[in-house]
């Protein structure tokens, strides 16, 4: 038989694992959120068009894209020698819609709220 406080244990780390996870890590800092707000409003752009009106380097921009990448937020294409980068909306919802549907299943388990 489980013990319920393993198992209650156990969704809360699984909670916070996907509350912690890359794609709300790559949203949590400000001057990343100010880049995909760029990126946003350009639609599709290479560095060069993203970094213009930003206060960072080209450098830092690029490693926020990076970040962004890897969380699955943006997408990007290299045409020839150049990288542009989009935001990946499909992507974005599908990732929103997993992570809701995880903690609804989890919700019972750790985190209940008031009784009804």
């Amino acid at each position: 038989m489980t013990n319920p406080t393993s198992a209650r244990t156990r969704a809360i780390d699984a909670a916070i694992d996907s509350l912690d996870g890359s794609f709300f890590k790559a949203l949590c800092e400000p001057s990343r959120v100010a880049v995909l707000k760029r990126v946003m409003q350009l639609g599709r752009a290479d560095i060069a068009e993203i970094a213009e009106g930003l206060p960072q380097e080209r450098s830092v921009v690029s490693r926020h894209l990076q970040v962004l990448l890897e969380a699955g937020i943006v997408r990007a294409t290299k045409v020839s020698r150049q990288m542009f980068y989009e935001v990946d909306g499909p992507a974005v919802v599908t990732r929103l819609e997993a992570i809701l549907q995880h903690m609804k299943s989890l919700t019972p388990f750790c985190c209940p709220g008031a009784p009804k």
